[in-house]
């Protein structure tokens, strides 16, 4: 049985849910995706293209994994770390080095931030959690500097193939059941992967950069195609 929550519930929804899972999120992130999460990051960063001295924002921050990255690829970047889960921040602010991160309560439809302020903008699995998606992508392009990149790590249907099988047996059950034993109960895990069946598949999403005018867009689907990194330009 679904339960995604209708869309006029879905942010306060989402907020709560990412506020009750905040400790463990890493943990179920690197154990969710056999650690290659750690992978991905790196090459959205490396998509990002940030020039010395750059300016990140990573807009659903979560626990600043992104920006931690992003620092470490290019440490003389200037990284804002924007999120609505506070104690998704608080949990990240927690960590070495966060001192070098700027936090920022923020709301990825309403960036508190002028045009053309950013030399790239970056979100991981964001996308899939908001009620409007074209308008969370156009916020990102409005903030970005022009030539600047915004680039996204989503989570995609799997393709229907002969693995497909085994994939939503992972979605639907081994994730579920991971999380219960890792965060307790609750319905975060089970969300989760709903939301990730439910959403837009990559082509879609390219389509939806070039709406809100971003070019030589691009994409490319990671871990049997249920993730994917696109990138479009400015």
């Amino acid at each position: 049985m679904s339960i995604l929550p209708p869309s006029e519930q879905k942010a306060a929804y989402v907020n709560q849910m990412f506020d009750g899972i905040a400790q463990r999120y890493d943990l179920m992130n690197r154990l969710m995706t056999a650690g290659q999460d750690v992978r991905w990051r790196q090459l959205l960063v490396h998509a990002a293209a940030l020039p010395a001295g750059g300016r990140l924002l990573d807009i659903a921050a979560g626990t600043g994994d992104i920006g931690f990255e992003a620092l470490r690829q290019a440490p003389d970047s200037q990284v804002v770390a924007a999120d609505f889960s506070l104690p998704m921040m608080e949990a990240g602010r927690a960590k070495r080095y966060s001192h070098r991160l700027a936090w920022l309560g923020a709301d990825a439809l309403r960036l508190p931030f002028a045009d053309d302020s950013f030399d790239a903008v970056s979100s991981g699995f964001l996308l899939r959690n908001v009620v409007d998606v074209q308008a969370a992508l156009a916020e990102q392009r409005r903030v970005v500097k022009p030539g600047g990149h915004v680039v996204c790590l989503e989570t995609s249907p799997p393709p229907d193939n002969l693995l497909r099988p085994a994939i939503d047996l992972h979605l639907r059950v081994g994730i579920p059941t991971l999380g219960r034993l890792i965060s307790g109960p609750g319905q975060a895990y089970s969300y989760l992967p709903q939301s990730s069946i439910a959403f837009m598949p990559p082509d879609a999403l390219a389509d939806l950069f070039r709406a809100v005018g971003l070019r030589e867009v691009r994409y490319r689907r990671l871990m049997l195609g249920t993730v994917a990194i696109h990138v479009g330009v400015k």
